[in-house]
């Protein structure tokens, strides 16, 4: 159950879940837990351990070379067949999940897994193209919990945040990827124009990502809670790209899941404060 619970992400999957709700309550501007949103937020935990599953699939060559240790069907613990069941039964769970809560709600679900499916074969081979779709989608969970109670435009900012972030931590991913994208053939980022200006383009997109945070929060109404917590998440941000200016990616991937998780909560607060 360790290993199958490593291999679906759980506290990403939380997370995520996590995002959906925030979204939709920064759309009701109240802490609410209507029955759409509720489907929303399991609908998104069973589709996120679905993309978590199949890029495992799809990456257990590379993983062998990255994370021979830690990556569970890398390391044999856990069957091909359990990593099938899970993609398949969590692509069913998703979307009747998404179904219950609206129509739109299933399309949009759609769309998502057919990008996760899609991913690593067809986008994540393909330099930045492939992290911006991932970044869309991962950055996505507000978005989906906006429409979940159909007020989708109120999840736009936070959805753009999000992404913004979620391209950042893709391209370092792949900086820290590389060697066994490489073994396997794979043209990513780092790969395609070399390390360090990969990392650059990964600080600019993250130096960019400040004023961002401050302009699109404010022409969106978002009271003054926001500004006060997202400090915090801007610092770490800001932190992040300093190191990667400086040539280093270790902790950068974590500090910016704890900005992610820093910004969902300053939205939050923004809007029903």
């Amino acid at each position: 159950m360790a290993a199958v619970l490593r291999l679906i992400r759980a506290p990403n999957l939380l997370i995520a879940a996590a995002g959906v709700l925030a979204g939709g309550w920064i759309a009701l501007s109240r802490i609410a837990f209507p029955k759409e949103l509720v489907f929303g937020a399991l609908s998104g935990l069973a589709l996120g351990a679905v993309g978590n599953t199949w890029n495992d699939i799809r990456d257990i060559a590379a993983d062998r070379v990255n994370r021979p240790g830690t990556r569970p069907l890398a390391a044999g613990l856990v069957t091909r067949g359990v990593a099938d069941l899970i993609v398949f039964d969590g692509s069913l769970l998703g979307l009747v999940l998404a179904a219950l809560a609206s129509g739109w709600l299933l399309l949009a679900a759609l769309a998502a897994l057919a990008v996760m499916l899609t991913y690593s074969p067809l986008l994540k081979p393909r330099p930045l193209l492939g992290n911006v779709a991932v970044a869309i989608v991962a950055g996505s969970p507000p978005f989906y919990g906006a429409l979940a109670v159909g007020l989708p435009a109120a999840g736009v900012v936070p959805w753009v945040l999000a992404a913004w972030l979620h391209l950042v931590r893709e391209v370092v991913k792949d900086v820290e990827d590389e060697p066994g994208d490489r073994a396997i053939g794979r043209r990513t980022l780092p790969i395609a124009v070399g390390r360090r200006p990969a990392l650059v383009v990964a600080a600019g997109v993250g130096l960019l990502f400040v004023p961002a945070s401050l302009l699109l929060p404010r022409n969106a109404g978002y009271g003054g809670a926001y500004f006060v917590i997202a400090l915090a998440a801007q610092m770490a941000v800001l932190l992040s790209a300093t190191w990667l200016l400086l040539g280093k990616v270790e902790r950068v991937s974590a500090l910016l899941k704890g900005a992610m998780v820093i910004g969902l909560a300053a939205l939050v607060a923004g809007k029903v404060a």
